[in-house]
């Protein structure tokens, strides 16, 4: 049995001088085995569609184990959201296995296999390369080589991140000392962290986002190059940088990754002027507001929208240009679209924010003005608005950080929940009659038209066009 299980792990025939390694203990090459339940890691919860992949890759012959994040957070007690695959099946093996999947990356090949909705990352295990095509920075632009399981440890990131768990089997196998390294909680880089950096700049914004998220320290040698590398961020194409952003801010620890870009000096210059925005009290106080109520949402479990948190993190800088341009005279609407244009414009040169993501954040910005008119059918229609929902918890998130009077997001909690009666209240409340109405252009002068018979003073509608399905409410 041991002999069978030694053939089943490593992928060769045992030799006279194997012997089942005690868990814990190295078995060769620095390797260290550990039996998965020993580490606390429950079977339930790895995904079923990652089990089936491994499972499937191993009937056929094939070495397969669940790698990264997963195993990693399963150790930590954490629910892994995210369940990879390493294989020594090559993209065209994996792909003529599984019906429903394909491969994708021209510089760093992987098969996404699809189980319903669920889509497990399958990929070939990397060869160390001495000869690598890479740019003049030390980017690595080409890396489709295979290799052992050893090599493909060894050109992981951090130790933490370089486990591999056999879910069939229930056993980890640890070529990095991961396992001591999750127990002491510290990230390390797993070789020279210079040089890793060079290969891939974005490691150290991942530094950052696994020190946030995980509360781990950062091994002072794995730490001490980053400022000085920083720069080569500006060399990484935006898509990527964009990805990783979103992973960082959708930790469920945002606060803290920022926190971490900050000491590392690494904020500046992705979201143009973060730093600056960081550092003004108006500004920390309403990103620090998104950004916690991001992090609460996916304690909860809940999904969030990637369009309202990039539109909150941009948002102090839009403000601040809106106030601007209306001063120098520009109208409330068309200062709000100039002020938004400009501020895209410099983002899209650092990343690249997906056209649909950023349709999203102009209708939640342009939606703001509406919220301070409150008369005639306006209220309804805006109820109406396909991104009501996104921009009203924008509203308040406003409200929150001072920029506005939270009684006008009390208000409008209170119109979205009422019955047809209590939106009339409001609205009475809010417009009583001889009051100027805030944010409306000054009253043309209108041509009196003769009363029909019956009609009284009260009787005129307001001269705000009818909502067909919520018409405004008609005077008392």
């Amino acid at each position: 049995m041991i002999k069978a299980l030694i053939q089943k792990v490593f992928g060769r025939k045992p030799r006279k001088d194997d012997a089942a390694a005690p868990a814990g203990k190295a078995a060769r090459s620095g390797l260290q085995t550990y039996p998965g339940a020993q580490l606390g890691i429950d079977p339930r919860g790895i995904s079923q569609a990652a089990y089936r992949t491994c499972e499937t890759l191993q009937q056929a012959g094939y070495k397969a184990y669940v790698v990264g994040g997963g195993v990693r957070d399963a150790i930590l007690k954490l629910k892994p959201k995210d369940f990879d695959v390493a294989t020594n099946a090559t993209p065209d093996q994996v792909r003529a296995l599984f019906r429903r999947s394909r491969i994708i990356g021209p510089r760093f090949q992987i098969v996404h296999v699809m189980f319903g909705r669920e889509v497990i990352e399958t990929s070939t295990f990397r060869a160390l390369q001495s000869d690598a095509l890479t740019d003049e920075h030390g980017r690595v632009l080409r890396d489709n080589e295979w290799g052992s399981q050893e090599d493909d440890a060894a050109r992981r990131d951090f130790t933490v991140n370089a486990l591999y768990y056999d879910p069939v089997a229930d056993q980890v196998l640890d070529y990095h000392q991961g396992v001591r390294d999750i127990q002491s909680r510290t990230l390390r880089m797993i070789g020279d962290p210079a040089t890793r950096y060079r290969e891939d700049p974005v490691r150290m914004l991942r530094v950052a986002r696994f020190a946030g998220k995980l509360g781990f320290h950062v091994e002072p040698a794995t730490r001490k190059p980053v400022a000085e590398l920083a720069p080569l961020l500006g060399n990484v194409p935006s898509a990527r940088l964009f990805d990783e952003m979103l992973k960082l801010f959708a930790s469920g620890k945002s606060l803290a990754c920022i926190e971490e870009l900050r000491a590392e000096g690494l904020h500046h210059g992705l979201l143009p002027m973060l730093d600056l925005v960081l550092e003004l009290p108006e500004g920390q106080r309403f990103v620090e507001a998104a950004l916690r109520a991001t992090d609460e949402r996916i304690a909860q479990d809940k999904p969030i929208s990637p369009g309202f948190l990039f539109a909150a993190l941009l948002w102090p800088q839009i403000n601040a240009r809106w106030k601007k341009i209306r001063a120098e005279g520009e109208a409330l609407y068309q200062a709000l679209m100039i002020a938004i244009d400009s501020v895209l414009d410099e983002q899209a040169e650092k990343l690249a924010i997906q056209r649909r993501i950023v349709s999203d954040m102009r209708e939640i910005w342009s939606v703001q003005p509406r919220f301070e008119r409150r008369t005639g059918s306006t209220p309804y229609r805006l109820l109406e608005h396909p991104r009501f929902r996104a921009a009203f918890d924008f509203l308040l998130l406003r409200c929150e950080s001072g920029e506005l009077d939270p009684a006008l997001g009390q208000w409008w909690h209170d119109f979205a929940d009422g019955d047809r009666d209590q939106r009339e209240a409001l609205m009475e409340a809010a417009n009583p009659r001889g009051k100027p109405r805030t944010g409306d252009a000054p009253a043309r002068k209108r041509r009196r038209r003769s009363r029909g018979p019956g009609e009284g003073s009260n009787g005129a509608q307001d001269s705000a066009p009818a909502d067909p399905g919520h018409p405004p409410p008609s005077a008392s």
